[in-house]
């Protein structure tokens, strides 16, 4: 079973910084793909950034040249990493991994295993 566990939300002012992380138990990444999402209340998830087992990133308009995700391939861990917060950056940020594709999309429905979220706070 693929298990997904978020770490490293927090609160943070507008122009800050913060790093996500996902620790991926008893799985194979290499064969799959794997990113973040977000969603706040009322709102639909939106793909942030995916990542594919040879290194190819997608990442959505809104946070393209202000967050990168990488691999760690030794300790499993996939990151997100987040530079020039706004406020609009608020959200819970999901860790998900999905089947292989030959191109990884930033559509939720082509990713059937979610951890349980992290919260990110940006202040103005």
């Amino acid at each position: 079973k693929v298990q997904l566990e978020e770490r490293g939300g927090g609160s943070v002012e507008a122009g800050g910084s913060l790093k996500l992380s996902c620790e991926v138990a008893k799985y194979r990444y290499s064969s799959r793909c794997m990113g973040w999402f977000r969603q706040s209340l009322g709102k639909e998830r939106e793909g942030v950034a995916v990542i594919a087992a040879d290194g190819v990133t997608r990442y959505a308009d809104s946070v393209e040249g202000r967050f990168t995700v990488s691999i760690d391939n030794g300790d499993n861990i996939l990151s997100l990493e987040m530079s020039s917060l706004k406020p609009e950056d608020t959200d819970t940020y999901y860790c998900v991994a999905g089947p292989w594709r030959p191109v990884c999309s930033l559509d939720s429905s082509d990713y059937n295993y979610w951890g349980q979220g992290t919260q990110v706070i940006v202040s103005s």
